[in-house]
C-alpha cells in the first residue's frame, strides 16, 4: 500500500505501483528514473521483486526487490534478471543476489546496485557450477523424464564426500556444530513446502528412529501463524530446491526471532535460504528445470538421511548399523537403474488408466508419505484428481469413494508393515476397486492381490522412498503424456513460488 494523489484505478497492486512510481517520476525534474523508483519504493509496505522500464529511457532497467527473490545475470556486456539462477543459466553462470532493499540500476554503462540507504555498493559475484549440459533435455523428450533419469547420477553428488564407513556415520560439514552444541539438541523441526515438504515427513521417521530426538514437520505457510514453540536447543532445517521460497524463507525467519538453530538445506547456491540460514547443505541435484520436482526430491531425502544418521550416531544408533545403513545407501544408484528399466512396462500401465478421473494412494509408515508425493506427481503433471492416505486411515472416511472407477495404487514393499497394508488392499479389493502395487521383486502375493503390479528391488525400510517414489514419479510422466499434457511446464504453477 502506498499513500498516492489522483484516482488510481487498478484490479492489481502491481498497475498501482507502476503508477505510482511514474508519479514520481514526473514530479522529477531531471526525469531520473531510478531516482522515481527508490522515492516511490519509501512509501510501499510489502514484499516485492521489480523491474521497471520507461519509454523515454530504452537502455535502462531498474530493478528492486523487498521479499520477493531477484537474481542479476552477468554476462559479457550484457545483464538478465530472474527470480532463480535456473533460466539464466543458458547465457551466464556469474549471477549476484539482490538482498532486501537494495536498487539494481542496469544500463549500457553498466551494473550499479544501491542499498537502502541509497548508496552505491560493491556486490559479490556468485559462480554458479551447473554444467549447462545439465541443463539441457540431453536426448529426452522433456525436462521432466531427464530428470526423473538423473536420479541415480545426482544421488551419488548429493553422498559423495558425505560418509564415514568406519565410524559408521555421515559428516555433513555444512552443519557448523560442535559435537558438544549437537548433543544439546533436543527437538528438531523441518519447514518446506510442496514435495520438499514429503522429503521432510520421510526424515521424520529416520530422525526419531536414530537418534531418538522428537522430530516435527511443519508446512511453512503455517508455521509462523501458529506461534510455534522454538528455543535455543531446537533445531530448524529449511528445505527448498530453490532457496527461494517465499514462505520457507519467512518461516526460517521467524524460527531465527525465536532463538532457533536455523540450517538450510537447498540446491541452488547463493539463493536466499542458504545466506540467511548462514550454514547448512548443498544438495547437488543440479538445475532442474521441470516445474514437478523429482531429483530434488530424491536428493533432499538423501541428505536428511545423512543428517539423521549422524544424529543418530550420537545417541543409540550403534556402529554397525550405521554401516549397513551407508552400505545400504551406496547400493541405491544400481536400484534406480533397475527401476528405470521399468519405465516402459509403467507406460503402459499409465496408457491404460489415463481416463479415470480420480485416484487414491495409500502408503504406510515411511511410505505415506511417498504416497503423498506420488499424489502430488500425478494431479500437478496430469490435472488428474487424486488423494493419499495412510493404509489404515482409509476405513475413516475414503473408503465411501472406493468404486470400480476409482483406482488405487498401493505401496507394499516388504517391510514392517507388510501384513497391515495387505490387509488394507484387500479391502480396498473387496470394494472392486482397480488396484496398482509397488511391490518389490517376487512378491507373488501382490500380483494375486492386483490388477497390476510394479515390481522394484528392495532396501531397508528407512530408504525405501529413495525407491519407491521413482515408479510414481514414471506413472505420472507417462500418465500426463498420454493425456497431452505440458509435463514441464504444468498450467497454473511455478518453479518456484516466491510470492506468499
Amino acid at each position: 500500500k502506498a499513500k498516492v494523489k489522483g484516482p488510481f484505478e487498478s484490479e492489481t497492486d502491481t498497475e498501482i505501483l507502476a503508477k505510482w512510481i511514474f508519479q514520481n517520476y514526473e514530479k522529477d525534474s531531471k526525469r531520473d528514473l531510478a531516482q522515481a523508483v527508490k522515492k516511490a519504493l519509501l512509501s510501499v509496505r510489502g514484499t516485492y521483486g521489480l523491474a521497471i522500464m520507461h519509454a523515454d529511457h530504452p537502455d535502462e532497467i531498474v530493478a528492486a526487490r523487498l521479499g520477493s527473490p531477484l537474481v542479476v545475470g552477468i554476462g559479457e556486456g550484457e545483464y538478465y534478471l530472474a527470480s532463480d539462477v535456473t533460466p539464466i543459466l543458458p547465457y551466464t553462470k556469474q549471477v549476484s543476489y539482490l538482498d532486501d532493499g537494495e536498487v539494481a540500476v542496469i544500463s549500457r554503462q553498466g551494473l550499479k546496485i544501491f542499498n537502502i540507504k541509497d548508496e552505491l555498493i560493491t556486490k559479490g559475484v556468485t559462480q554458479i557450477d551447473w554444467d549447462i549440459e545439465k541443463a539441457q533435455k540431453g536426448g529426452f523428450e522433456n525436462f521432466m523424464l531427464k530428470e526423473i533419469f538423473d536420479q541415480p547420477t545426482v544421488f551419488e553428488d548429493a553422498v559423495r564426500g558425505r560418509m564415514d564407513m568406519k565410524e559408521g556415520t555421515a559428516k555433513l560439514g555444512g552443519l557448523n556444530m560442535s559435537l558438544k552444541e549437537m548433543q544439546k539438541i533436543n527437538r528438531i523441526i523441518l519447514i518446506a513446502c510442496g514435495t520438499a515438504s514429503y522429503a521432510c515427513i520421510v526424515a521424520k521417521y529416520a530422525f526419531e528412529r536414530l537418534s531418538g530426538i522428537p522430530t516435527e514437520v511443519d508446512v511453512s505457510s503455517e508455521f509462523r501463524y501458529r506461534d510455534p514453540i522454538v528455543d535455543e536447543h531446537t533445531l530448524v532445517f529449511a528445505v527448498s530446491q530453490s532457496g527461494e521460497t517465499i514462505d520457507t524463507l519467512m518461516a526460517l525467519r521467524e524460527a531465527k526471532r525465536k532463538g532457533g538453530r536455523v540450517r538450510g538445506i537447498v540446491n541452488v547456491i547463493g539463493s536466499t535460504i542458504a545466506r540467511e540460514a548462514g550454514a547448512g547443505t548443498y544438495i547437488h541435484a543440479g538445475p532442474e528445470l521441470a516445474v514437478a520436482s523429482t531429483k530434488a526430491y530424491t536428493n533432499m531425502v538423501a541428505i536428511l538421511l545423512l543428517y539423521a544418521l549422524e544424529f543418530g550416531r550420537l545417541h543409540h544408533t550403534t556402529v554397525a548399523t550405521g554401516e549397513r545403513i551407508l552400505q545400504s545407501l551406496l547400493e541405491i544408484p544400481e536400484k534406480m537403474n533397475e527401476i528405470l528399466k521399468s519405465s516402459d512396462q509403467i507406460k503402459t500401465i499409465a496408457e491404460k488408466y489415463k481416463n479415470y478421473p480420480n485416484f487414491l494412494f495409500l502408503g504406510r509408515g515411511v511410505n505415506f508419505p511417498v504416497a503423498l508425493e506420488g499424489s502430488l506427481k500425478l494431479k500437478e503433471t496430469s490435472y488428474i484428481h487424486s488423494e493419499a492416505y495412510p493404509g489404515g486411515e482409509m476405513k475413516h472416511g475414503a473408503m465411501a469413494l472406493l468404486t470400480p472407477n476409482f483406482p488405487v495404487i498401493a505401496i507394499m514393499t516388504d517391510n514392517q508393515l507388510y501384513e497391515k497394508m495387505k490387509s488394507n488392499i484387500m479391502e480396498v479389493r473387496a470394494r472392486k476397486s482397480p488396484i496398482i502395487i509397488i511391490a518389490n521383486e517376487g512378491d507373488l502375493e501382490a500380483k494375486e492381490l492386483s490388477d497390476d503390479v510394479i515390481y522394484i528391488p528392495k532396501t531397508m525400510e528407512l530408504l525405501e522412498p529413495l525407491l519407491n517414489t521413482i515408479p510414481l514419479q514414471l506413472f505420472a510422466y507417462h500418465t500426463a503424456v498420454a493425456l497431452g499434457r505440458d509435463v514441464d511446464r504444468p498450467r497454473n504453477l511455478a518453479k518456484s513460488v516466491t510470492v506468499e
